[in-house]
C-alpha cells in the first residue's frame, strides 16, 4: 500500500509540473485530453486511480511519455530495469499484459515497451497525438496488428512501424502466446490547441 501512495504521489507531482510547464489550466487540458475537471483535481492530489487510458491521453496532450509521468528522479547515467520490477499498465482476461519498461530523456523521447499476448485477446488504443510513431518487433510468437482498420500479421522475427495517429488494436493470434517489445517515438512538446 505504501508503494501505491508513493507512486500516486510522484503521478500527482508529475502532472502537475507538466501541466504548469505547458502554461494550462485544470480546465484547458481536461478540455484537450478529454479527462474530467474532477478526475484531474483529484489525480493532482494523489488520490484516485486513473486508467491506462486517461495516463496516455494526458501524456499526449502534454507531449511527454506516460512512464515521465510516473518516473521518479533520475538515480544515475546508466538505468537498468528488470520486467519483475515493473507493474503491467494493463492485463487482459486471458493472461495478456502491457509493461513500460523505461522511457528514454531528450526532447523527443522513446518509451520502450514489453507486452505478452495471448491467443485471442486484444488491446485497442485511440488514436495518438500527430507525429507519434510505433514499433512492434514480435520475439515470440504471432499477432495481428490493426491499423485504421487493416489487419497486418507478424510474426517472431518481424517488426512494423506505423504512425500511431490511427486507431490501431494488437491482438495475439496463432496458438501460443505472442511477445514483442513495441517502442513509441513521442515528438517534443505539448499538443497545441484543437
Amino acid at each position: 500500500m505504501a508503494e501505491t501512495d508513493a507512486a500516486l504521489r510522484t503521478l500527482a507531482h508529475n502532472v502537475r509540473a507538466a501541466r504548469t510547464r505547458a502554461g494550462l489550466s485544470l480546465d484547458e487540458l481536461g478540455r484537450r485530453a478529454k479527462v474530467s475537471k474532477g478526475a484531474l483535481v483529484a489525480l493532482e492530489k494523489a488520490q484516485g486511480n486513473p486508467n491506462f487510458a486517461t495516463l496516455v491521453r494526458l501524456a499526449d496532450t502534454l507531449g511527454i511519455s506516460v512512464s515521465s509521468l510516473m518516473e521518479g528522479p533520475a538515480e544515475g547515467r546508466v538505468r537498468v530495469v528488470s520486467a519483475d520490477a515493473v507493474m503491467p499498465l494493463w492485463a487482459g482476461e486471458k493472461g495478456s499484459e502491457a509493461r513500460l519498461m523505461l522511457t528514454t530523456s531528450g526532447p523527443a523521447p522513446v518509451e520502450v515497451w514489453r507486452w505478452r499476448l495471448e491467443p485471442g485477446e486484444e488491446y485497442p488504443s485511440h488514436p495518438h497525438q500527430s507525429g507519434v510513431v510505433e514499433t512492434v518487433s514480435v520475439t515470440a510468437g504471432q499477432m495481428v496488428l490493426v491499423v485504421d482498420g487493416t489487419e497486418h500479421a507478424v510474426e517472431a522475427g518481424q517488426t512494423a512501424t506505423f504512425d500511431g495517429d490511427a486507431p490501431h488494436t494488437y491482438r495475439g493470434s496463432g496458438t501460443a502466446t505472442c511477445h514483442l517489445i513495441m517502442t513509441v517515438h513521442i515528438p517534443p512538446g505539448p499538443v497545441s490547441a484543437a
